[in-house]
């Protein structure tokens, strides 16, 4: 049995979703806060096990009957680190065949600006450090998450206004990063490996913008601005100070290509090629094919 912790969120949705299309939902278990948001599972026969994090003595009682486990990160960067801790000390207890973690892809730790990434490379190692047979995914930046950065649909209205300089991401579509993660949890076999689970090239935002004409049949600009100007136009559009500068060190890193590693194991885990980025912005904005001019 597989179980998948976050497995309401977006990410371990995509993951369940994928499983269930592989084996019986008997064999799957989700952990889950809130159950009420696991009902649909529970209905396709999951094993919905009801804990958080936190709670130590639910994550034991979750991991009874599991022979691999997925570890969604938890979303409190403060607590965070000791979380996953937690699930890998309960793991480690009930003698679980393989860990998997749903950690982040970066050049080099040690130069990003973002402070909240460190937390995905500790628990990278405390999972190491357990023992345990383990599968580290290191996912790309969502593809889900341009229409935010760029200020959703005014984006055809405004272009893009970001201080991600030439920057490339290698970003990917979160639907097909779950396939990815749930083919290999199910097919993983043999040593303890690392993937890289991104498109196998880079984009700008100039790219992007230019995607998001292709798509639109509207011209759409990258225009490369700096962090100050960038705190003011949040601003503007009422994102709080504080938060909009807690945005710099992300796109510190873009500009940086610290969010560029390319890799093929996305294609090979999906066993097809990922979806394009103009298909993929298509899908994202709600864009039909006769928008196009």
């Amino acid at each position: 049995m597989i179980l998948v912790t976050g497995a309401t969120g977006q990410l371990g949705s995509a993951v369940v979703r994928r499983l269930l299309e592989r084996t019986a939902g008997a064999d799957i278990a989700a952990l889950a806060r809130d159950e009420s948001k696991a009902g649909d599972l529970a209905a396709r026969g999951v094993s919905v096990r009801v804990g958080d994090y936190d709670d130590t003595a639910a994550l034991d009682r979750a991991m009874a009957g599991v022979d691999r486990v997925l570890l969604i990160a938890g979303n409190t960067p403060q607590r965070r680190v000791q979380q996953h801790q937690n699930v890998i000390d309960a793991a480690r207890r009930a003698g679980v065949g393989l860990i998997g973690f749903a950690s982040r892809s970066l050049r080099d730790i040690q130069a990003s600006e973002n402070t909240l990434m460190h937390d995905y490379f500790e628990t990278e190692d405390r999972i190491r450090c357990s023992g345990l047979p383990h599968v580290l995914f290191r996912d790309a930046l969502y593809l889900d998450t341009v229409p935010h950065y760029v200020g959703g649909p005014r984006v055809f209205e405004t272009g893009i206004r970001l201080p991600a300089g030439d920057g490339k991401v290698a970003y990917a579509l979160r639907r097909e990063m779950g396939e990815a993660l749930a083919n290999a949890m199910l097919d993983h076999e043999g040593a303890d490996r690392t993937y890289v689970v991104a498109a196998s090239r880079g984009y700008t935002f100039d790219d992007v913008a230019a995607a998001l004409t292709e798509v639109s049949g509207r011209t759409v600009d990258y225009t490369r601005i700096s962090d100050e100007e960038y705190v003011a136009d949040a601003a503007r559009a009422g994102l709080p100070e504080h938060l909009a500068r807690r945005f710099l060190g992300f796109f510190s890193d873009i500009r940086s290509n610290q969010l560029d590693e390319t890799s093929s194991d996305l294609e090979t885990l999906l066993g097809r090629a990922p979806t394009r980025l103009p298909e993929g912005l298509r899908e994202l904005f709600g864009l039909s094919r006769s928008n196009t001019r």
